[in-house]
């Protein structure tokens, strides 16, 4: 197998025709690189790495669209090192052995070998074993990009000797700046062709490409190229962009009223508990190019003031529905969030730990902060015993079912009542079990 350099990037693809714009907008430089700021601003690691000519075996782990290729070419270029790109999709261990003997004929003639793969998710177990020693003995510096946990996807001994960089989403704002790129650049972009994207065109573009260069650059061609057909049309508007990426523009502006409408809409559906409507709003929130993290922490809310102890579980069921859309992104996100949703929905209803944190915190308020009694203090000197500090203290544990009539709160709340539980759920099993509490206690003093 012929080593293939890693900046042997072509102007036309291997059948002749041209190269998509997203290629040829490729950045060669960090200094033309767009976004990822964390990681390549003045004094940050990739900076400082690509400034210092030394190179580390690194993973770069982060979405689709968000540089991971762009960044292993720029970094490989940088070492001055022979580079070669191996896919771990299309080629196995006899491809990767001829590359290491390689790697190690440069190493003896003290050249450095900088191997990227892409999708390191897909190797086996096997080919991350061959290649495992020479990364040890830096005959090979490995730069591997996915979209995949590298915790779940990679062995513990090649990953416990690579640094793994996160890398995020594109911001709007870095999205707008590559579309502009794009439609200036008369070299390598549309410059040439006179176009302009409106602004409801360029918002929508933004939206649906969910911080993904790649699926912005590709929509923006393919309606550049439906326009061009078009005689003496030079402006692209929302029509083409819709039909580039094979979706219509649902009314919702993120930044404006009927986002909040709809999110406040599946809030009180999910509160309402009527799971088609909260399915169905969902659904238009996602379908919008929502940010689906945004709807599991609303999720996450909800399941904590909403629900509550009436079914302590649905919590759980929120915060996992918002690690899973996390690890595994959309569509796949969908899901889980769509579970979620019917769980929270059909869930029994209780917002008395919400009322009784407004109650606390008004008593907080307005009270300020009283002294804590003597006999919940602590006292760690002999002075603070002397002064009465925990004077008087009852071990819960020292009673019989660990119940003691004891008052916790400051003398000048004494007897106050915050959490009420509901006859909803499991928090009329909470409710029986204070009532038998506090009957116990009663029965002690009489």
């Amino acid at each position: 197998m012929p080593l293939m350099e890693l900046f042997d990037t072509p102007r036309a693809t291997e059948q002749g025709g041209p190269t998509p714009l997203a290629e040829r907008l490729r950045p060669a430089t960090l200094d033309e690189f767009v976004g990822q700021q964390h990681l390549l601003g003045p004094g940050k690691l990739l900076r400082e790495m690509a400034n210092a000519r030394e190179l580390h075996s690194l993973i770069l782990w982060g979405p689709p669209g968000s540089g991971k290729t762009t960044l292993a070419q720029i970094l490989a270029g940088s070492g001055g090192a022979q580079c070669i790109r191996f896919s771990a999709v299309s080629s196995g261990v006899k491809e990767l052995k001829k590359i290491i003997e390689e790697a190690e004929r440069l190493h003896r003639l003290g050249k450095s070998t900088v191997l990227f793969v892409d999708e390191i998710h897909h190797f086996n177990k096997a080919q991350q074993d061959t290649f495992l020693p020479h990364v040890e003995r830096g005959i090979l510096i490995l730069i591997g990009a996915t979209t995949e946990n590298p915790s779940f996807e990679v062995i513990p001994p090649l990953l416990s000797r690579c640094q793994v960089l996160v890398l995020q989403p594109l911001s709007p704002e870095e999205i707008n700046t590559i579309i502009d790129r794009a439609l200036t650049d008369s070299k390598r972009g549309l410059g040439n062709w006179g176009l302009e994207l409106t602004a409801e065109a360029r918002e929508f573009l933004v939206q649906q490409s969910q911080g993904d260069a790649r699926i912005a650059l590709n929509a923006l061609e393919s309606a550049a190229g439906l326009l061009r057909r078009e005689k003496g049309k030079r402006e692209i508007g929302l029509p083409p962009i819709q039909e580039a990426l094979q979706k219509k523009a649902l009314l919702y502006d993120k930044a404006g009223e009927e986002h909040y409408n709809v999110v406040s809409a599946f809030i009180k559906s999910l509160r309402g508990s009527d799971a088609d409507a909260a399915l169905y709003w969902l659904m238009r929130m996602l379908e919008a190019g929502e940010d689906p993290l945004f709807v599991a922490r609303r999720m996450i809310i909800l399941a904590a003031e909403d629900i509550g102890n009436a079914d302590p579980q649905a919590l759980q069921v929120a915060v996992a529905a918002k690690d899973a859309v996390h690890f595994v992104g959309l569509p796949e996100g969908r899901i889980p969030l769509a579970q979620a949703t019917t769980y929270l929905a059909t869930a029994p209803k209780s917002n008395a730990s919400y009322k009784a944190m407004l109650a606390a915190a008004k008593d907080v308020q307005e009270k300020g902060a009283l002294p804590v009694p003597l006999h919940l203090r602590n006292a760690p000197t002999e002075l603070m015993e002397k002064l009465g500090y925990g004077k008087g203290y009852r071990y819960a544990h020292n009673f019989p079912d660990h119940i003691v009539d004891q008052e916790h709160l400051p003398e000048e709340l004494k007897g106050r009542r915050y959490y009420s539980p509901s006859d909803s759920g499991y928090e009329k099993t909470i409710r029986e079990r204070l009532k038998s509490w506090e009957q116990r206690k009663q029965g002690k003093k009489t």
